[in-house]
């Protein structure tokens, strides 16, 4: 269950980043509160899995997910050029996590 919860949150932490981004400084309302929301529920969720997950695991799983989800989102909606190196290296990413998973 502590997985489901941290790849869920990792999930949330893309959310948040994303909505922080097109909220332009918290001066629209919509992205802001996208943003609080997410960031509440990606946090609570993360404390959740560190509850049975080593922390080190965990925040590396979190971070590993957030962070590929954002790039891959701002990729397929044009506002980051794509390349071959950047799905390479985000597959890299994406193995580190696996792995982590499997090595627990």
């Amino acid at each position: 269950m502590s997985w489901l919860v941290l790849v869920l949150s990792g999930v949330l932490e893309a959310v948040w980043a994303i909505a922080l981004g097109k909220s332009e400084g918290f001066s629209r309302l919509g992205p802001s509160v996208v943003f609080f929301a997410g960031l509440a529920a990606s946090m609570a969720g993360l404390a959740y899995a560190m509850r049975e997950l080593p922390v080190g695991t965990s925040y590396a799983v979190w971070v590993g997910i957030g962070a590929v989800l954002t790039v891959v989102y701002s990729m397929a909606t044009g506002e980051e050029p794509a390349s071959a190196l950047k799905v390479l290296f985000l597959a890299m990413i994406v193995g580190g996590v696996v792995g982590l998973k499997l090595v627990h």
